[in-house]
């Protein structure tokens, strides 16, 4: 399991696109924290954004939403879940984002 963290982190941090582990937790967990994610959002609680889990439940079954959650937190947002607005995350890269959207998808 550890040559798999460093080989996904190696791509990663190359650029090359890859889809989200479903099983390594850890790594997806190190790659919200590098992108600061953790600041707001956790898997199982809500702190200032919404549970991933509940992101998970809420948009499971909906492939065509994979983008759409992309993009909004490339760009920031609001309103799905409140009043508070998401801030940009430009910094994570688009690859990056998607593949945390991946994971954040597949979260039972």
């Amino acid at each position: 399991m550890k040559l798999e963290v460093v080989l996904l982190c190696s791509m990663l941090v190359s650029g090359v696109a890859v889809a989200a582990p479903k099983n390594d937790n850890a790594a997806m967990l190190e790659l919200a924290d590098q992108s600061r994610c953790l600041t707001c959002h956790d898997v199982d609680e809500t702190v200032r954004g919404p549970a991933w889990r509940d992101v998970a439940k809420r948009y499971r079954g909906k492939p065509e939403v994979e983008d759409q959650l992309v993009q909004k937190v490339h760009d920031g947002g609001g309103g799905v879940w409140g009043n508070d607005t998401m801030s940009s995350n430009k910094r994570a890269g688009m690859e990056n984002v998607r593949t945390l959207v991946r994971w954040i998808l597949s979260l039972p």
